[in-house]
């Protein structure tokens, strides 16, 4: 699949950096897009879940209430009695 690029100060961009690295204009095209692909991963937002999951983390390393009781008494299969 090829590009055509219509703007000229981008194809003199891409000649200018081509030609001060020593390699081909697609492979500067395709270092610059890798190069912006990964910053935008660097920025992705944190998952929407994350504080919650961390939060039911330390609930989980909370030792348990010694005076603490269960108001319904389960059975063996854990359903209430």
């Amino acid at each position: 699949m090829s590009i055509q690029i219509a703007n000229p100060q981008v194809v003199a961009k891409i000649n200018r950096l081509a030609r001060a690295t020593s390699l081909g204009k697609t492979a500067v095209v395709e270092a610059a897009v890798d190069r912006m692909l990964a910053e935008l991963a660097d920025r992705a937002e944190p998952a929407p879940w994350g504080g919650i999951e961390a939060i039911v983390a330390q609930m989980h390393q909370l030792a348990p209430r010694h005076d603490a009781f269960d108001a319904v008494e389960y059975d063996h299969m854990g359903l209430p009695k």
